[in-house]
Protein backbone atom coordinates (compact mmCIF):
# COMPACT_ATOMS: atom_id res chain seq x y z
CA UNK A 1 0.00 0.00 0.00
CA UNK A 2 1.61 3.36 -0.89
CA UNK A 3 2.48 5.69 2.17
CA UNK A 4 0.16 8.41 2.76
CA UNK A 5 1.63 11.74 2.48
CA UNK A 6 1.33 15.06 4.57
CA UNK A 7 2.42 13.26 7.81
CA UNK A 8 4.12 16.25 9.36
CA UNK A 9 0.90 16.20 11.94
CA UNK A 10 2.18 12.82 12.85
CA UNK A 11 6.26 12.60 12.22
CA UNK A 12 8.91 15.07 13.61
CA UNK A 13 11.57 15.83 11.08
CA UNK A 14 14.25 14.45 11.93
CA UNK A 15 18.03 14.78 9.95
CA UNK A 16 19.76 11.48 9.81
CA UNK A 17 21.90 10.65 12.56
CA UNK A 18 25.21 12.82 13.21
CA UNK A 19 28.31 11.53 14.93
CA UNK A 20 28.94 13.12 18.05
CA UNK A 21 30.95 16.16 17.88
CA UNK A 22 34.11 14.61 20.02
CA UNK A 23 34.15 11.84 17.48
CA UNK A 24 34.25 13.93 14.07
CA UNK A 25 36.61 16.26 15.50
CA UNK A 26 39.60 13.78 15.08
CA UNK A 27 38.59 12.84 11.06
CA UNK A 28 37.53 14.53 8.12
CA UNK A 29 35.04 11.90 7.29
CA UNK A 30 31.40 13.33 6.38
CA UNK A 31 29.97 13.82 9.75
CA UNK A 32 25.93 12.30 8.87
CA UNK A 33 24.95 9.47 9.08
CA UNK A 34 22.95 7.77 5.96
CA UNK A 35 19.31 7.15 6.54
CA UNK A 36 17.69 3.93 6.48
CA UNK A 37 15.43 3.36 3.88
CA UNK A 38 12.38 3.09 6.13
CA UNK A 39 13.75 6.40 7.85
CA UNK A 40 13.74 8.30 4.45
CA UNK A 41 10.37 7.20 3.34
CA UNK A 42 9.15 8.71 6.49
CA UNK A 43 10.75 11.58 6.45
CA UNK A 44 9.75 12.35 2.74
CA UNK A 45 6.14 11.39 3.64
CA UNK A 46 5.98 14.69 6.08
CA UNK A 47 5.44 16.92 2.70
CA UNK A 48 2.85 18.75 2.24
CA UNK A 49 2.33 18.73 -1.65
CA UNK A 50 1.33 22.18 -1.78
CA UNK A 51 -0.36 23.18 -4.98
CA UNK A 52 2.38 26.25 -4.95
CA UNK A 53 6.04 24.63 -4.19
CA UNK A 54 7.72 27.00 -2.55
CA UNK A 55 10.38 24.68 -1.75
CA UNK A 56 10.55 24.22 -5.84
CA UNK A 57 10.40 28.01 -6.27
CA UNK A 58 13.34 29.01 -4.14
CA UNK A 59 15.63 26.64 -5.52
CA UNK A 60 17.88 27.77 -8.58
CA UNK A 61 17.70 24.72 -10.19
CA UNK A 62 13.64 24.49 -9.78
CA UNK A 63 13.98 20.57 -9.14
CA UNK A 64 10.61 18.95 -8.89
CA UNK A 65 11.25 18.44 -5.07
CA UNK A 66 7.24 17.39 -4.64
CA UNK A 67 7.39 14.68 -6.52
CA UNK A 68 10.32 12.75 -5.65
CA UNK A 69 9.52 13.02 -2.25
CA UNK A 70 6.20 11.26 -3.01
CA UNK A 71 8.24 8.63 -5.24
CA UNK A 72 10.48 8.03 -2.06
CA UNK A 73 7.92 7.98 0.15
CA UNK A 74 5.98 4.97 -2.11
CA UNK A 75 9.31 3.20 -1.95
CA UNK A 76 9.66 3.94 -6.09
CA UNK A 77 13.38 4.72 -5.79
CA UNK A 78 14.57 4.59 -9.41
CA UNK A 79 11.33 6.64 -10.52
CA UNK A 80 12.48 9.03 -7.49
CA UNK A 81 16.26 9.42 -9.02
CA UNK A 82 14.88 9.76 -12.70
CA UNK A 83 12.97 12.80 -11.48
CA UNK A 84 15.78 14.54 -9.38
CA UNK A 85 18.44 14.21 -12.01
CA UNK A 86 16.60 15.40 -14.64
CA UNK A 87 17.18 19.05 -13.32
CA UNK A 88 20.59 18.54 -11.70
CA UNK A 89 23.60 17.32 -12.83
CA UNK A 90 24.93 16.32 -9.07
CA UNK A 91 22.00 15.95 -6.70
CA UNK A 92 24.09 13.99 -4.53
CA UNK A 93 26.61 17.12 -4.04
CA UNK A 94 24.19 19.48 -3.90
CA UNK A 95 22.06 17.70 -1.50
CA UNK A 96 25.44 17.56 0.67
CA UNK A 97 26.58 20.78 0.80
CA UNK A 98 23.55 23.11 -0.94
CA UNK A 99 22.63 25.98 1.75
CA UNK A 100 19.04 24.20 2.31
CA UNK A 101 18.45 26.54 5.09
CA UNK A 102 18.46 29.45 3.04
CA UNK A 103 17.12 27.67 0.18
CA UNK A 104 14.83 25.15 -0.56
CA UNK A 105 14.32 24.02 3.13
CA UNK A 106 13.80 27.39 4.76
CA UNK A 107 10.97 28.09 2.30
CA UNK A 108 9.12 24.76 2.94
CA UNK A 109 5.48 25.85 3.84
CA UNK A 110 5.83 23.61 6.87
CA UNK A 111 9.31 25.67 7.91
CA UNK A 112 7.22 28.55 7.93
CA UNK A 113 4.02 27.30 9.57
CA UNK A 114 6.56 25.88 12.84
CA UNK A 115 5.89 22.20 11.81
CA UNK A 116 9.41 22.00 10.51
CA UNK A 117 11.15 21.34 7.56
CA UNK A 118 10.95 18.56 5.55
CA UNK A 119 14.49 17.51 5.12
CA UNK A 120 14.92 17.96 1.62
CA UNK A 121 18.88 17.76 1.43
CA UNK A 122 19.40 14.63 2.89
CA UNK A 123 16.06 12.96 0.85
CA UNK A 124 18.05 14.35 -2.16
CA UNK A 125 21.48 12.80 -1.05
CA UNK A 126 19.93 9.80 0.17
CA UNK A 127 18.16 8.90 -3.28
CA UNK A 128 21.18 9.72 -5.63
CA UNK A 129 23.61 7.47 -3.14
CA UNK A 130 20.65 4.72 -3.72
CA UNK A 131 21.32 4.78 -7.16
CA UNK A 132 24.76 4.81 -7.55
CA UNK A 133 24.63 1.11 -5.20
CA UNK A 134 22.42 0.34 -7.20
CA UNK A 135 23.93 0.72 -10.73
CA UNK A 136 21.39 3.18 -11.58
CA UNK A 137 23.44 6.16 -12.85
CA UNK A 138 24.46 5.79 -16.14
CA UNK A 139 26.79 7.95 -18.46
CA UNK A 140 24.95 9.75 -21.11
CA UNK A 141 24.62 8.05 -24.18
CA UNK A 142 23.14 10.68 -26.94
CA UNK A 143 21.02 9.36 -29.70
CA UNK A 144 23.00 10.75 -32.24
CA UNK A 145 26.66 11.83 -32.50
CA UNK A 146 26.96 15.39 -34.06
CA UNK A 147 30.41 17.08 -35.70
CA UNK A 148 30.77 19.98 -33.49
CA UNK A 149 32.59 20.32 -30.39
CA UNK A 150 33.35 22.75 -27.51
CA UNK A 151 35.57 23.05 -25.37
CA UNK A 152 35.01 23.58 -21.63
CA UNK A 153 37.52 25.86 -19.71
CA UNK A 154 37.10 25.15 -15.68
CA UNK A 155 36.20 21.61 -14.50
CA UNK A 156 33.84 22.38 -11.50
CA UNK A 157 30.60 22.22 -11.07
CA UNK A 158 29.42 24.64 -13.65
CA UNK A 159 32.00 23.01 -16.54
CA UNK A 160 30.73 19.63 -15.58
CA UNK A 161 27.55 20.25 -15.54
CA UNK A 162 27.47 21.94 -19.22
CA UNK A 163 29.51 19.19 -20.23
CA UNK A 164 27.36 16.48 -19.41
CA UNK A 165 24.38 18.62 -20.85
CA UNK A 166 26.18 18.89 -24.46
CA UNK A 167 27.33 15.39 -24.62
CA UNK A 168 23.12 14.57 -24.12
CA UNK A 169 22.56 16.32 -27.36
CA UNK A 170 25.61 14.63 -28.91
CA UNK A 171 28.63 16.92 -28.90
CA UNK A 172 31.67 16.46 -29.24
CA UNK A 173 33.09 17.90 -25.53
CA UNK A 174 36.62 18.74 -23.98
CA UNK A 175 37.01 19.66 -20.82
CA UNK A 176 40.08 21.93 -19.72
CA UNK A 177 41.60 22.53 -16.13
CA UNK A 178 44.36 23.94 -15.21
CA UNK A 179 44.71 21.66 -11.95
CA UNK A 180 45.25 17.30 -11.85
CA UNK A 181 41.86 16.64 -10.79
CA UNK A 182 38.49 17.37 -11.91
CA UNK A 183 35.73 19.10 -9.87
CA UNK A 184 37.30 22.54 -9.08
CA UNK A 185 36.27 24.10 -5.58
CA UNK A 186 34.37 20.52 -4.89
CA UNK A 187 37.55 19.19 -5.03
CA UNK A 188 40.34 21.48 -3.29
CA UNK A 189 37.85 23.67 -1.91
CA UNK A 190 35.38 22.08 0.39
CA UNK A 191 36.58 20.00 2.77
CA UNK A 192 35.79 16.07 3.50
CA UNK A 193 33.74 16.36 6.42
CA UNK A 194 31.40 18.32 4.13
CA UNK A 195 31.45 16.08 0.72
CA UNK A 196 34.24 12.96 0.66
CA UNK A 197 36.25 13.42 -2.64
CA UNK A 198 35.52 9.54 -4.35
CA UNK A 199 31.94 11.51 -4.43
CA UNK A 200 33.22 13.60 -6.96
CA UNK A 201 35.57 11.55 -8.74
CA UNK A 202 33.16 9.31 -9.75
CA UNK A 203 31.19 11.99 -11.54
CA UNK A 204 34.60 12.93 -13.22
CA UNK A 205 34.85 9.35 -14.47
CA UNK A 206 31.00 9.25 -15.27
CA UNK A 207 31.99 12.20 -17.81
CA UNK A 208 34.94 10.35 -19.23
CA UNK A 209 32.77 7.18 -19.50
CA UNK A 210 30.42 9.50 -21.57
CA UNK A 211 32.62 10.38 -24.11
CA UNK A 212 34.03 13.76 -22.69
CA UNK A 213 37.67 14.28 -23.23
CA UNK A 214 39.14 15.47 -20.07
CA UNK A 215 42.43 17.93 -20.20
CA UNK A 216 43.91 18.44 -17.04
CA UNK A 217 47.08 20.50 -15.96
CA UNK A 218 45.84 22.54 -18.92
CA UNK A 219 46.04 26.45 -18.14
CA UNK A 220 44.83 28.88 -20.83
CA UNK A 221 47.34 31.53 -21.73
CA UNK A 222 49.94 29.03 -21.27
CA UNK A 223 49.24 26.11 -23.30
CA UNK A 224 46.46 27.65 -25.75
CA UNK A 225 45.35 31.20 -26.23
CA UNK A 226 41.58 31.68 -26.14
CA UNK A 227 41.92 32.35 -29.71
CA UNK A 228 43.30 28.84 -30.14
CA UNK A 229 40.42 27.06 -28.51
CA UNK A 230 37.87 29.17 -30.29
CA UNK A 231 39.94 27.95 -33.88
CA UNK A 232 39.42 24.70 -32.77
CA UNK A 233 35.88 24.38 -31.09
CA UNK A 234 32.57 25.66 -32.51
CA UNK A 235 31.87 26.94 -29.35
CA UNK A 236 34.00 27.42 -26.14
CA UNK A 237 32.62 28.16 -22.74
CA UNK A 238 34.48 29.83 -19.89
CA UNK A 239 33.38 27.98 -16.33
CA UNK A 240 36.45 28.94 -14.29
CA UNK A 241 35.58 29.99 -10.93
CA UNK A 242 36.48 32.82 -9.24
CA UNK A 243 39.59 32.36 -6.97
CA UNK A 244 41.48 35.43 -6.35
CA UNK A 245 41.37 35.88 -2.63
CA UNK A 246 39.84 39.29 -1.22
CA UNK A 247 42.37 41.16 -0.02
CA UNK A 248 42.91 41.37 3.67
CA UNK A 249 43.83 45.53 4.07
CA UNK A 250 44.97 46.02 8.18
CA UNK A 251 48.76 46.06 8.94
CA UNK A 252 50.24 43.04 9.48
CA UNK A 253 48.27 41.56 6.93
CA UNK A 254 51.68 40.44 4.73
CA UNK A 255 52.73 38.54 7.97
CA UNK A 256 53.60 34.94 6.85
CA UNK A 257 51.65 33.32 9.18
CA UNK A 258 48.31 35.49 7.30
CA UNK A 259 47.02 32.83 5.11
CA UNK A 260 43.89 33.27 2.18
CA UNK A 261 41.55 30.48 2.72
CA UNK A 262 41.49 28.46 -0.14
CA UNK A 263 45.67 28.47 0.26
CA UNK A 264 44.73 26.42 4.04
CA UNK A 265 42.17 24.68 2.47
CA UNK A 266 43.46 23.32 -0.70
CA UNK A 267 46.69 22.23 1.27
CA UNK A 268 44.35 20.72 3.56
CA UNK A 269 42.79 18.57 1.17
CA UNK A 270 45.23 17.74 -0.86
CA UNK A 271 47.16 16.11 2.22
CA UNK A 272 43.83 14.48 2.37
CA UNK A 273 44.42 12.72 -1.40
CA UNK A 274 47.62 11.83 -0.58
CA UNK A 275 49.51 14.39 -1.90
CA UNK A 276 52.55 15.84 -0.86
CA UNK A 277 52.52 19.09 0.52
CA UNK A 278 55.48 20.65 1.39
CA UNK A 279 53.93 23.88 3.60
CA UNK A 280 51.85 21.42 5.46
CA UNK A 281 54.69 19.22 6.55
CA UNK A 282 56.53 22.41 7.76
CA UNK A 283 53.70 23.79 9.72
CA UNK A 284 53.16 26.46 7.67
CA UNK A 285 50.04 25.60 6.91
CA UNK A 286 49.32 23.13 9.58
CA UNK A 287 47.18 24.19 12.21
CA UNK A 288 47.99 21.78 14.90
CA UNK A 289 48.46 23.57 18.22
CA UNK A 290 47.90 26.76 17.04
CA UNK A 291 45.65 29.70 18.06
CA UNK A 292 43.68 30.38 14.99
CA UNK A 293 41.78 33.06 14.13
CA UNK A 294 39.55 33.27 11.00
CA UNK A 295 38.16 36.47 9.70
CA UNK A 296 34.84 35.94 7.92
CA UNK A 297 30.86 35.18 8.34
CA UNK A 298 30.26 32.50 5.12
CA UNK A 299 30.45 29.22 4.32
CA UNK A 300 34.36 29.59 3.21
CA UNK A 301 34.63 30.95 7.06
CA UNK A 302 32.63 28.23 8.14
CA UNK A 303 35.14 25.09 6.26
CA UNK A 304 38.52 26.85 7.47
CA UNK A 305 37.03 26.98 11.46
CA UNK A 306 36.44 23.25 11.09
CA UNK A 307 38.90 22.33 9.48
CA UNK A 308 41.19 24.03 12.24
CA UNK A 309 39.70 21.98 14.19
CA UNK A 310 40.39 18.61 12.98
CA UNK A 311 43.72 19.43 12.73
CA UNK A 312 44.30 19.87 16.41
CA UNK A 313 44.61 23.61 16.75
CA UNK A 314 44.61 24.75 20.38
CA UNK A 315 42.29 27.10 20.21
CA UNK A 316 39.83 28.30 17.05
CA UNK A 317 38.02 31.81 17.08
CA UNK A 318 35.85 32.94 13.98
CA UNK A 319 35.73 36.73 13.86
CA UNK A 320 32.96 38.45 12.27
CA UNK A 321 31.46 41.97 11.77
CA UNK A 322 27.71 41.51 12.37
CA UNK A 323 25.90 38.82 14.46
CA UNK A 324 24.94 35.45 13.82
CA UNK A 325 21.06 36.20 12.57
CA UNK A 326 22.94 38.47 9.59
CA UNK A 327 25.76 35.95 9.04
CA UNK A 328 26.02 35.59 4.75
CA UNK A 329 26.82 31.50 6.05
CA UNK A 330 24.57 28.51 6.62
CA UNK A 331 23.35 28.35 10.09
CA UNK A 332 23.12 24.57 10.14
CA UNK A 333 27.27 25.09 9.40
CA UNK A 334 27.60 27.11 12.71
CA UNK A 335 25.83 25.15 14.74
CA UNK A 336 28.02 22.25 13.57
CA UNK A 337 31.13 24.71 14.18
CA UNK A 338 29.89 25.60 17.91
CA UNK A 339 29.23 21.82 18.30
CA UNK A 340 33.06 21.30 17.60
CA UNK A 341 34.28 23.98 19.73
CA UNK A 342 34.67 26.91 17.96
CA UNK A 343 34.75 29.99 19.26
CA UNK A 344 32.16 32.99 17.81
CA UNK A 345 33.67 36.71 17.87
CA UNK A 346 30.33 38.84 17.16
CA UNK A 347 30.45 42.18 16.06
CA UNK A 348 34.09 42.36 15.85
CA UNK A 349 36.18 43.38 13.38
CA UNK A 350 40.26 43.31 12.51
CA UNK A 351 42.07 46.77 13.36
CA UNK A 352 45.54 44.99 12.27
CA UNK A 353 47.54 41.89 12.74
CA UNK A 354 50.49 42.05 15.36
CA UNK A 355 53.70 40.67 15.65
CA UNK A 356 56.12 39.59 18.01
CA UNK A 357 59.82 39.06 16.17
CA UNK A 358 58.45 38.88 12.94
CA UNK A 359 55.46 36.44 13.67
CA UNK A 360 52.36 36.66 14.30
CA UNK A 361 51.32 36.86 17.88
CA UNK A 362 47.66 38.92 18.15
CA UNK A 363 45.14 40.04 16.29
CA UNK A 364 43.92 43.41 17.30
CA UNK A 365 40.02 43.96 16.58
CA UNK A 366 37.13 46.70 17.62
CA UNK A 367 33.77 45.79 18.57
CA UNK A 368 31.05 47.37 15.72
CA UNK A 369 27.12 47.83 16.01
CA UNK A 370 24.70 47.56 13.82
CA UNK A 371 24.03 51.30 12.14
CA UNK A 372 21.75 52.03 9.40
CA UNK A 373 20.91 49.64 6.67
CA UNK A 374 22.46 50.19 2.73
CA UNK A 375 21.16 49.65 -0.44
CA UNK A 376 20.89 46.08 0.26
CA UNK A 377 19.30 46.49 3.13
CA UNK A 378 21.34 45.10 5.62
CA UNK A 379 22.75 46.86 8.39
CA UNK A 380 26.29 48.53 7.99
CA UNK A 381 28.35 47.63 11.10
CA UNK A 382 30.07 50.58 12.50
CA UNK A 383 32.94 50.48 14.95
CA UNK A 384 32.38 51.56 18.31
CA UNK A 385 34.73 53.97 19.80
CA UNK A 386 37.31 53.25 22.25
CA UNK A 387 36.32 49.41 22.15
CA UNK A 388 39.63 47.87 21.13
CA UNK A 389 40.58 44.14 22.09
CA UNK A 390 43.36 41.38 21.26
CA UNK A 391 42.88 37.89 20.40
CA UNK A 392 46.11 35.38 20.74
CA UNK A 393 46.64 34.12 17.48
CA UNK A 394 49.69 32.37 15.79
CA UNK A 395 47.85 31.76 12.80
CA UNK A 396 45.52 33.88 10.89
CA UNK A 397 43.00 33.11 8.20
CA UNK A 398 41.42 35.77 5.74
CA UNK A 399 38.08 34.38 4.71
CA UNK A 400 36.50 37.54 3.15
CA UNK A 401 35.18 35.99 -0.29
CA UNK A 402 36.57 36.17 -4.10
CA UNK A 403 37.16 37.97 -6.65
CA UNK A 404 37.85 37.29 -10.81
CA UNK A 405 41.21 36.80 -12.06
CA UNK A 406 42.22 39.36 -14.43
CA UNK A 407 40.94 36.83 -17.19
CA UNK A 408 41.69 38.89 -20.47
CA UNK A 409 45.30 38.83 -19.39
CA UNK A 410 45.50 35.43 -18.62
CA UNK A 411 43.60 34.28 -21.79
CA UNK A 412 45.83 36.67 -24.16
CA UNK A 413 42.51 38.14 -25.66
CA UNK A 414 42.86 41.68 -24.06
CA UNK A 415 39.40 42.01 -25.68
CA UNK A 416 37.42 40.09 -23.56
CA UNK A 417 34.68 41.96 -22.00
CA UNK A 418 34.19 42.37 -18.74
CA UNK A 419 32.19 44.42 -16.09
CA UNK A 420 33.68 47.04 -13.92
CA UNK A 421 34.17 44.12 -11.37
CA UNK A 422 36.29 41.79 -13.48
CA UNK A 423 33.21 39.37 -14.15
CA UNK A 424 32.56 38.60 -17.91
CA UNK A 425 29.51 40.23 -19.73
CA UNK A 426 27.33 37.77 -21.28
CA UNK A 427 24.11 38.21 -22.71
CA UNK A 428 21.40 37.22 -19.97
CA UNK A 429 19.32 34.91 -22.30
CA UNK A 430 22.20 32.97 -24.56
CA UNK A 431 25.23 33.63 -21.77
CA UNK A 432 27.48 34.34 -24.72
CA UNK A 433 30.04 37.30 -24.61
CA UNK A 434 30.29 39.90 -27.11
CA UNK A 435 33.00 37.55 -28.15
CA UNK A 436 31.12 35.27 -31.00
CA UNK A 437 30.75 31.75 -30.08
CA UNK A 438 32.39 32.80 -26.34
CA UNK A 439 30.26 31.97 -23.55
CA UNK A 440 30.50 32.47 -19.37
CA UNK A 441 28.99 30.50 -16.43
CA UNK A 442 28.62 30.50 -13.25
CA UNK A 443 30.66 32.39 -10.83
CA UNK A 444 33.10 33.87 -13.16
CA UNK A 445 29.73 35.94 -14.87
CA UNK A 446 27.68 36.10 -11.37
CA UNK A 447 31.10 36.90 -8.64
CA UNK A 448 31.67 33.90 -6.37
CA UNK A 449 27.82 32.18 -5.52
CA UNK A 450 26.49 29.06 -4.51
CA UNK A 451 27.91 25.47 -6.45
CA UNK A 452 23.44 25.22 -7.62
CA UNK A 453 24.15 28.34 -9.15
CA UNK A 454 26.93 27.05 -10.91
CA UNK A 455 24.89 23.96 -12.01
CA UNK A 456 22.46 26.20 -13.15
CA UNK A 457 24.42 28.19 -15.31
CA UNK A 458 26.38 25.35 -16.87
CA UNK A 459 22.94 23.83 -17.82
CA UNK A 460 21.59 26.96 -19.44
CA UNK A 461 24.59 27.52 -21.12
CA UNK A 462 25.05 24.28 -22.66
CA UNK A 463 21.51 25.28 -24.42
CA UNK A 464 22.66 28.67 -25.37
CA UNK A 465 25.33 26.66 -27.38
CA UNK A 466 22.97 24.13 -28.64
CA UNK A 467 20.98 26.93 -29.95
CA UNK A 468 23.99 28.62 -31.23
CA UNK A 469 25.59 25.83 -32.98
CA UNK A 470 22.02 24.84 -34.39
CA UNK A 471 21.36 28.57 -35.97
CA UNK A 472 24.82 28.63 -37.89
CA UNK A 473 23.80 24.85 -39.34
CA UNK A 474 20.88 26.18 -40.26
CA UNK A 475 22.13 29.47 -41.19
CA UNK A 476 24.93 27.89 -43.29
CA UNK A 477 22.16 25.46 -44.98
CA UNK A 478 23.55 22.23 -43.90
CA UNK A 479 20.30 20.48 -42.37
CA UNK A 480 22.83 17.25 -41.67
CA UNK A 481 24.95 19.14 -38.88
CA UNK A 482 21.46 20.74 -37.79
CA UNK A 483 20.48 17.21 -36.56
CA UNK A 484 17.22 16.97 -35.58
CA UNK A 485 16.42 19.50 -32.93
CA UNK A 486 16.75 20.33 -29.75
CA UNK A 487 13.28 18.14 -28.23
CA UNK A 488 15.09 15.10 -29.89
CA UNK A 489 18.34 15.47 -28.74
CA UNK A 490 17.53 16.13 -24.64
CA UNK A 491 14.99 12.57 -25.00
CA UNK A 492 18.76 10.19 -24.92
Amino acid sequence: MARKMMQFTQLQGQMPAKRAADERRQDFDEIYADYETAAAAEQASRCEQCGIPYCQVHCPLQNNIPDWLLLTAQGRLEEAYAVSSATNNMPEICGRICPQDRLCEGSCVLEQSRHGTVTIGAVEKYITDTAWDKGWVKPVQPSQERTQSVGIVGAGPGGMAAAEQLRKHGYKVTLYDRYDRVGGLLIYGIPSFKLEKDVVERRGRLLADAGVEIKLNFEVGRDATLADLRARHDAVLIATGVYKARALTVPGAGLPEVLPALTYLTASNRRGLGDAVPDFDSGRLDANGKNVVVIGGGDTAMDCVRTAIRQGAASVKCLYRRDRANMPGSQREVSNAMEEGVEFVWLSAPEAILDTDGRVSEVQAVRMHLGIADATGRQTPVPTEGSQFRIPADMVISALGFEPEDLPTLFGDPDLPVTKWGTLKVDTHSLMTEADGVFAAGDIVRGASLVVWAVRDGRDAAEGIHDYIQDKARAAGDPAKAGTGHAMALAS
